[in-house]
């Protein structure tokens, strides 16, 4: 019979997976399109509102900016996809852009790439919740969300963590059909909309379309300076569409075969579909008149005059205008938005687990993030990255905007020494390789990580100059910390390997003498059975050993260890401050200083029981004097146990799961 825990197991990952079953999770590309794709896809939910709040700033002027640095945005993901299809060619272990700088720049860009992703990757999970949350507030019937979003938010990444324990293949087919709803209510709506302004002549005009923007008075004068500042600033902030693309290059042992086929076919249709849905969404938005405001610093006004506006997403404001003659249509996209930002994060729950298993395989995280779980996940991974985004969507109580501004900058400094990495690749190949083909392809490559480095870099400086004062600061903090974190983590592992270590010739001579002490708090059954398993392992001398804390005590321990004709000699120390531990201490180290070629084995009696709260009643001196013997060089501590009544309950729970363990192991065969 199943255990509670085992029951609520089983419900919430499902039953187990064999390590021989790894061929059952791999994905097909039009499951791996949602699985990787789901964040840069989702990001047409945010990045057109971030460039529009942006803009406003500087007032309407500034609006006539919009489709044009949406096109440059869509040039930058065109040209990192294009080079990223080189990376999963070159690169398909799924170490992705970590791997590149690692073999080619060495590990300290590697380890900078690395932490760059797993802040990249938390901010994922965190922005696309948020985002999520802000959209579903324009839903009349959830506008109760409203002052709530942090806790909505932090409900949400929890059910997708449970989802992603189920395993990648189970999660990918739930999310698969909300990414395709998404996708096609967003480009639906975009033809649809262009179809009725530009072929039949309709005005059709957003909600927002009536108001003014009072800007801020920092960039009230939109020129000079202080527009080159703003629109580096809104190309910045739009440039969040490209996370998520270098996903599927972590992601390539995920994919069916042949791997990096499908994986270059993924990436490029995940480029061409959210490069049409960016360009169309801000098209279509500045078309209707769409207007956002970056509350606090630019303002709603109506006839000259500061309006209180409940301000809805642009997405929500362009379903509306578009589908005013058919509803449907507006509730469709509005629920695909809110469920594939959700799900958007669902990329990073692929990417982080996956990257954290190879720094750990390396030595730079704790190895525990290396071991796949019950349904072959990385599952130690997944609720890493699921506490660490609850932790910043709580700090930002949800806020996009405020999010927003740490933002991109991770990915983009791994964007761009990977692609300097891919150089480094190619140029090393091409010095070997004689086939006039394959030069050409490989100069080809190279050409195109070249055009990638430059445009990847000069983004990054754009970002780091325009949001450094923003946020920005905070993200590259945290990278620098996981940075010397993981540093830290393999100097430990070296330390301990160099340490443990084999030595050829070293002196393996065997101890002249085992020296078994048996401590004795009283006579009983624990205390007999101790002393016959330190007889059984036939020391070389034993003795039995007390504290004395209260004289009565001692002394009718004393006389019944006499009465009872035990020939083990039972040596009393004197204890004038009542301790227990540092008396033993002090006696088991003087044993050892006296013979250092000995070993001294000490035997300490346990209760075994069966519930946790008669733990806390028994075993905490012997569980203090465990912890202190172990730091004492050339001492063994053996635990010997008695099983109180009580344990047996304990033992039953263990046998019927070993019984179902293997009853399933049977089924499965």
């Amino acid at each position: 019979m199943a255990t509670l825990s085992d029951i609520s197991k089983r419900l919430l990952v499902g039953r187990k997976l064999r390590s021989s079953q790894m061929g059952e999770t791999l994905l097909p590309k039009r499951i791996a399109l949602p699985v990787f794709a789901s964040d840069a896809l989702s990001s047409v939910a945010y990045a057109p509102d971030e460039i529009l709040l942006t803009l406003s700033l500087a007032g309407l002027a500034a609006y006539a900016f919009s489709w044009k640095i949406a096109i440059a945005v869509a040039v930058v993901m065109l040209v990192v996809v294009a080079s990223y299809r080189q990376n999963v060619h070159a690169y398909p272990s799924g170490g992705g852009d970590y791997e590149v700088a690692t073999v080619n720049l060495g590990p300290n860009a590697g380890l900078t790439v690395g932490s760059a992703l797993m802040v990249d990757y938390v901010l994922t999970v965190a922005v696309s919740i948020s985002s999520g949350v802000q959209n579903a507030k324009s839903v009349p019937l959830l506008h109760f969300l409203d002052g709530h979003e942090a806790l909505a938010a932090s409900i949400a990444v929890i059910v997708l963590m449970a989802l992603n324990l189920r395993g990648v293949r189970e999660s990918g087919g739930v999310f698969a059909v909300p990414t395709y709803c998404f996708m096609v209510g967003v480009l639906v709506m975009v033809g649809y909309g262009l179809f009725r302004i530009l072929v039949l002549g309709e005005p059709l005009q957003a909600e927002s379309a009536k108001f003014g923007i009072e800007p801020d008075p920092q960039y009230a004068a939109f020129t000079g300076f202080a527009m080159v500042a703003l629109l580096a600033r809104t190309f910045s902030s739009g440039c969040a569409a490209l996370t998520g693309v270098e996903a599927i290059s972590n992601g390539v042992p995920a994919f069916r075969q042949p791997k990096s086929k499908n994986a270059a076919t993924t990436l490029l249709l995940l480029g061409t579909v959210a490069v049409t849905m960016l360009v169309g969404v801000v098209v279509l938005a500045r078309l209707t008149g769409v207007k956002l405001i970056d509350a606090g610093r630019s303002y709603y006004t109506l006839d000259g005059q500061r309006v209180e506006v409940i301000e809805k997403t642009g997405i929500a404001q362009l379903a509306d205008v578009v589908f005013s003659d058919f509803r449907p249509g507006f509730y469709f996209v509005i629920a695909a938005t809110f469920i594939i930002l959700f799900l958007a994060a669902n990329t990073a729950f692929n990417g982080f687990p996956v990257l954290g298993s190879i720094l750990a395989k390396d030595g730079y995280l704790p190895r525990q993030l290396h071991t796949r779980g019950d349904r072959l996940a990385y599952s130690n991974g997944i609720v890493v990255l699921a506490f660490m985004a609850v932790v910043l969507i709580v700090a930002f109580d949800a806020d996009v905007t405020a999010l927003i501004q740490l933002y991109v900058v991770g990915v983009f400094v791994s964007f761009t020494v990977s692609q300097l990495g891919m150089l480094r690749h190619w140029t090393r190949l091409l010095k070997d390789e004689v086939d006039p083909a394959a030069r050409a392809r490989m100069r080809r490559s190279r050409v195109i990580n070249a055009v990638g480095l430059t445009m990847t870099g000069t983004v990054l400086v754009i970002v780091l100059l325009s949001k450094f004062t923003q946020g920005a600061y905070i993200a590259i903090i945290a990278m620098a910390a996981i940075f010397l974190l993981m540093k830290g983590i393999r100097r430990h592992y070296q330390r301990v390997s160099e340490e443990t270590a084999l030595v050829e010739g070293e002196d393996r001579t065997l101890p002249s003498r085992v020296r078994a002490i048996v401590l004795v708090s009283k006579l009983h059954k624990p205390t007999l059975r101790a002393l016959a398993f330190a007889k059984a392992a036939r020391p070389s001398t034993l003795e039995a050993l007390t504290v004395d804390v209260d004289e009565e005590e001692t002394s009718r321990l004393v006389n019944a260890w006499e009465e009872a004709g035990i020939k083990t000699p039972l040596k009393v120390i004197a204890s004038p401050y009542r301790e227990v531990t540092n008396p033993i201490l002090d006696y088991v180290r003087n044993v050892r200083s006296e013979s250092p070629r000995d070993v001294v084995t000490v035997y300490i009696p346990e209760y075994v029981v069966g519930h946790w709260w008669e733990q806390i009643l028994h075993n905490q001196s012997a569980l203090r004097l465990k912890g202190r013997l172990l730091f004492t060089p050339g001492v063994m501590v053996t635990s010997v146990p008695y099983l109180l009544e009580s344990s047996g309950k304990a033992k039953e729970r263990l046998e019927r799961e070993t019984l179902n363990d293997n009853a399933r192991r049977s089924l499965r065969g």
